[in-house]
Order: structure tokens, then C-alpha cells, then sequence
């Protein structure tokens, strides 16, 4: 090797190696306090928060990127994103299409609906009733399975927002989604004005998942693993509580 050749292999060698790109796809249907876009257009909450945590410990550059939420998981299988992360919850079902990461939260899932209503989460309580809930969801799942055979009518919504806008309207009498996106629609004004809390729904983990994680395409066992990595960085060096304390009273964690 001649002395420009051991040079040029010097010079190689130091240039950092850049870092990983990583498309991020989140549901580019505003759901606060988890991902929405602030005055200026940019996304924001504790989702977001939790992305840039993850991606700076996984030294992987990222590109947060939304998608609608219907075609979030052909997005993801036909290359247009690399991973999504969009509160999803981890399912059989969607095991069969797309692989997870660990779990990153688990909320419960609740009902609401409008103040003064006896409506227990339940099939008898719900019965008659005319029920809201998000396209695609695993909500949407569960309502079709326990309520739906009961219930006045299911109104199926493309956004959340959609579906709080129709109950604070008073054109449905409840909604089924996630206990703390329901938190943040009851802290509102319209919310703290037409609704409030029923309970839990019963807990059905084959319906309801085993927590949010990151999807990511089946043959991408080493981006699996690097989140993988990357998730339980962020959680032990207490970047994750911090996250967190910036948004809930108490962890999302989960059991």
C-alpha cells in the first residue's frame, strides 16, 4: 500500500460513521397528549418526546413522518416508514403482518359518555346505547365483540377527534378509547362540559393487546433489537420518568 492509500485508509477510518436513519411513522390525526402539531406545525407530546428519547439512546437518526392511521401498517410493509410508533397496541393479530418491540405503555381502556347517564362499561350497561370509536383500532374490535350485539348503533370514526366532537354534540351517547386520551378530552372545555368517566372496560389482552410498542417489519430482527436496546436505556436511566412527569401525575408504564 503506497503512503496516499494509507492516508486515504487513515482518514477513513476517523470520519464518524453517521447515524442510522429511521423513518418514525406516527398517526398524522392529531391525539394529544400523546402526538399532535403545535401552532407551528410541528409535533408535539409525550409520544414525541418519548421518540427523540429513544432515537438519541439508539444513536439512530430519525424522521418522524405521519401517516394517515388507516394505512399505517401498509406504510410500514411496503417501505414507506421503518417503524411505527402511534400508540399501537401489541396484538395477535397484528403479529401475523408486522413484528413489536417491547411494550413502551399500557393504559387501560375506558368508556365514557354524557354526565348523569347510569352507563356501567358493560354489555347491559351499554345496551340500547348509540356507541362511538376510532377506524382500526383495537377499541374498534373490542365495541364489535361485547357491545355491538346490544347496543343502539356503533358510529365508527376515522379520527378521535371525530368521535369526541359527535359525544360532546350529543349524537352518540359514549365512547370506547384509551383511559388517558379520554383524560385529556374530559380536561378540555367542551369534555369537562358534556361527559364524564364510566369506568374500565373488562380486560380481553387477545382484543386489547399487551401494551403499545414500536411495529417494525418482520425481517428487521436488528432494528427490532436495537429499539429493543434503546427502550430499556431510556427507562433506566430515568429518562423515561421524566418524560413522563412532564405530562401524567403517574407512570404509563404499566404492569
Amino acid at each position: 500500500m503506497n503512503f496516499r492509500s494509507l492516508i486515504a485508509a487513515a482518514l477513513l477510518l476517523a470520519t464518524p460513521v453517521a447515524a442510522q436513519e429511521v423513518k418514525i411513522g406516527i398517526a398524522a390525526e392529531a391525539y394529544p397528549p400523546f402526538a399532535s402539531p403545535d401552532a407551528s406545525g410541528n409535533w408535539v407530546g409525550w409520544e414525541v418526546d418519548f421518540i427523540n428519547a429513544m432515537c438519541a439512546a439508539g444513536e439512530m437518526q430519525c424522521v418522524i413522518t405521519p401517516v394517515a392511521w388507516d394505512g399505517i401498517i401498509p406504510s410500514l410493509t411496503s417501505g414507506q416508514i421503518d417503524v411505527i410508533m402511534a400508540s399501537m397496541s401489541i396484538t395477535e393479530e397484528r403479529m401475523k403482518t408486522i413484528s413489536f418491540s417491547d411494550k413502551y405503555y399500557n393504559t387501560p381502556t375506558v368508556i365514557i359518555g354524557a354526565k348523569g347517564v347510569d352507563m356501567p362499561p358493560t354489555p347491559e350497561g351499554l345496551a340500547g346505547k348509540i356507541i362511538g370509536v376510532q377506524a382500526s383500532t383495537v377499541h374498534a374490535d373490542y365495541v364489535e365483540k361485547y357491545f355491538a350485539p346490544t347496543a343502539a348503533e356503533v358510529k365508527i370514526y376515522q379520527t378521535q377527534d371525530e368521535a369526541n366532537q359527535d359525544l360532546a354534540a350529543g349524537r352518540i351517547d359514549a365512547i370506547q378509547a384509551d383511559s388517558i386520551a379520554m383524560d385529556a378530552f374530559l380536561a378540555s372545555e367542551a369534555g369537562a362540559a358534556c361527559c364524564d368517566l364510566k369506568g374500565s372496560v373488562a380486560d380481553d389482552p387477545a382484543i386489547l393487546g399487551l401494551g403499545v410498542g414500536a411495529g417494525v417489519r418482520k425481517e428487521d430482527t436488528e432494528l427490532v433489537a436495537k429499539i429493543n436496546a434503546a427502550i430499556a436505556k431510556v427507562i433506566a436511566d430515568g429518562t423515561y420518568d421524566s418524560i413522563t412527569a412532564n405530562y401524567f401525575a403517574s407512570s404509563i408504564y404499566g404492569g
